[in-house]
């Protein structure tokens, strides 16, 4: 059987919205007949199962696996809600990146996708040595994008565009979450403008708008085919 592939999802900030995104992607990729488990790098103000995979799997419309229960879709769990080497290190313990590669590719053994939640955003430090954005160097996984309208975002999003970029990490699109859209206008501006970004570094210009979540809880599913169809070019 044939390694499924991996995304790793991630934001340009905290509470960005990748948890919502992550698993609305599982529960597309699951309509269309595929078999796709999430996965999250580190679980962080959380003691028991990890908080952001229950989501997934409820967005998904998925019970939990015996994956989600031995540990293997969320290696590390702390109770504090903090940067995960902080958390870490509170909890007496330390993070070794290559417990979650290991439960990665036993994942990528059963199913045909696998799709990698970060934290935070692509500079939070996993360990004292290693961010984020350094694992996905190192993995050369692909990157989904989960920026937003909000103030700020244009700066965040650009930097991580320029970020990925330069370490040779290829970003399959970009995840639009309109969900507390203030201005309109601000919000079409700023749309046009990581379009723009995304093709001058090279990336395939996709970006897809993600709403409010009552109408996911509802059954509804954005439209990702631009997303997988651009990745299954490549």
């Amino acid at each position: 059987m044939p390694k499924g592939i991996v995304y790793v999802v991630s934001g340009i900030d905290t509470d960005i919205g990748k948890t919502i995104a992550t698993g609305l992607m599982g529960r597309w990729l699951r309509l269309q007949g595929f078999t796709v488990i999430t996965q999250k790098m580190v679980q962080t103000g959380c003691t028991e199962l990890s908080e952001d995979i229950l989501t997934h799997r409820e967005l998904m419309e998925m019970e939990l696996q015996d994956v989600d229960r031995n540990g293997s879709t969320c290696p590390y769990i702390f109770p504090e809600p903090c940067s995960p080497h902080l958390a870490a290190a509170l909890a007496g313990k330390s993070i070794d990146c290559t417990i979650i590669t290991r439960a990665t590719q036993a994942l990528r053994q059963q199913y045909q996708y696998v799709l990698l939640e970060g934290v935070g955003g692509l500079s939070v430090p996993l360990t004292e040595e290693v961010t984020v954005l350094d694992y996905l160097q190192q993995q050369g996984y692909p990157l989904v994008l989960v920026s937003s309208p909000r103030l700020g975002s244009i700066n965040h999003t650009l930097t991580a565009l320029e970020l990925a970029n330069a370490r040779g990490i290829v970003v399959k699109g970009i995840i639009y979450n309109r969900f507390q859209e203030e201005n309109r206008l601000i919000a079409e501006d700023s749309k046009k403008v990581f379009s723009s970004y995304l093709r001058r570094f090279g990336f395939a210009d996709c970006l897809i708008d993600l709403s409010g979540c009552i109408d996911y809880a509802e059954g509804q599913t954005p439209a990702f085919e631009r997303l997988f169809d651009t990745i299954h070019a490549s």
